[in-house]
């Protein structure tokens, strides 16, 4: 490799690291400042990795791995706050609690919510859902009438499908009359994993 080449790659380099400590620095002061109104972290687990988004009021968001995340980072700004920072001590305990479920030593989650990106209908059907226990289900009838709507299924079944905080807020543990799942936004194949690390193995076969 030539001199100015060499040099022209330790610049670079250099420019790289400056950029990351800068970019740290930034970080922890917007933390230690209180100037993060959503935090956002990432967890790594079976059925991909999930975004979490964590706001002063609680855990507003989990997404999964395939979701836009640019649309998701303008929907945070529209309906939360513009002030969006990645911030690994404001998602820590979100996503503890994400890991400590997968690992199979957590059945239930103890986290404040932000329901702010839900509708007021979706709250009402979402706060049924998580009354849903580990490893019990829910038809999408019983949901609408625990609030009473009792002909309301395939509105709630909309509502869940727009859950912004799936696993935590159990939408997987819902299912069609027969016992079918039927629909689920992050795929059948993710609510088919989550039904089988909740209970029997040999059930919710695709």
């Amino acid at each position: 490799m030539k001199t100015n080449d060499l040099r022209s790659l330790v610049s670079a380099t250099q420019a790289r690291t400056r950029a990351r400590a800068a970019d740290e620095e930034v970080r922890a002061r917007a933390q230690n400042e209180g100037e993060v109104d959503v935090a956002l972290g990432t967890v790594a687990s079976p059925i991909g990795e999930l975004l979490v988004a964590v706001t002063p009021r609680g855990l507003a968001c989990v997404a999964f791995e395939g979701e836009d995340r640019n649309a998701l980072l303008e929907r945070f700004a529209k309906e939360l706050s513009p002030r969006v920072l990645r911030a690994s001590r404001a998602t820590d305990l979100a996503c503890r609690q994400l890991e400590e479920y997968f690992e199979g030593s957590r059945r239930r989650f103890q986290l404040r919510l932000d329901r702010r990106l839900m509708t007021p209908f979706a709250r009402q059907v979402l706060a049924a859902t998580s009354r849903v226990g580990f490893g019990r289900l829910a038809t999408y009838g019983q949901i609408a009438a625990r609030i009473d709507r009792p002909t309301a299924a395939r509105a709630v079944g909309a509502a869940l499908g727009s859950n912004p905080i799936p696993i935590v807020v159990p939408c997987h543990r819902v299912v069609g009359a027969s016992g079918k799942l039927t629909g689920y936004a992050g795929g059948l194949d993710r609510k088919a994993f989550l039904l089988r690390l909740e209970g029997d193995p040999t059930l919710f076969r695709l």
